[in-house]
């Protein structure tokens, strides 16, 4: 089938989130300042680069992880790995502003190093970011799309020393966990290696 996303696809669930996945889910921890400490899920979330490390996340709508974020210029990425999966669905909740999320899924606020939000201590890895920008993405026809992309540069990062197999962090230990389309979620259990090709290796 082809379809136009303007003009609609006609099946029974919008297939875009289900093709464009896996997509790690960055568990965006902030504090507001006055102390209100918030927690939310984003499946639209990745790494930019590795040299500066930098990470963003994409909030439809300007939600409080992003408004804060912007606000006080910092914010903490979470790792949900599979044994949080509930507990990182219950931060998903609509809970009114100022409401904890930590609270409300029985998770454990941990001090970071340079930020001054906490991380989820239950987490197997966090990241804690300053925040470099935050951009307002367009439509083709020139408008706000209703985004606020948050863009952070990665200055401190947290790993559970159990998720370490022979000085590497195991994503199958960890079990990463991942949106997929609808209500889909998927973890990491296992993973094969491969090399990228160089071309001085064909010569000959």
């Amino acid at each position: 089938m082809f379809y136009e996303p303007r003009n609609g696809h006609g099946l029974p669930h919008d297939p875009f989130k289900a093709i464009v996945a896996p997509r790690p889910i960055g568990w965006i921890s902030t504090c507001r300042p006055d102390g209100a400490l918030n927690l939310g899920p984003y499946s639209y979330f990745n790494a930019l680069s590795s040299k500066p490390p930098l990470v963003w996340f994409s909030s439809e709508g300007e939600k409080d992880s992003a408004s804060i974020a912007r606000e006080t210029g910092e914010f903490v990425v979470n790792l949900v790995g599979r044994a949080l999966a509930e507990k990182m669905n219950e931060s998903a909740i609509d809970a009114p502003a100022g409401v904890s999320e930590f609270a409300l899924a029985g998770l454990t606020p941990a001090p970071c190093r340079h930020v001054t939000c906490p991380r989820v201590a239950e987490a197997p890895a966090a990241l804690e970011c300053k925040v470099t920008e935050v951009l307002e993405p367009r439509g083709l026809d020139g408008r706000p799309a209703g985004l606020f992309v948050v863009m952070g540069e990665v200055i401190g990062v947290h790993i559970d020393d159990a998720m370490l197999t022979n000085g590497l962090f195991d994503v199958t230990k960890a079990q990463n966990l991942s949106r997929l389309g609808y209500m889909d979620y998927a973890a990491v259990t296992e993973t094969f290696a491969m090399r990228r090709p160089r071309w001085k290796d064909r010569k000959g």
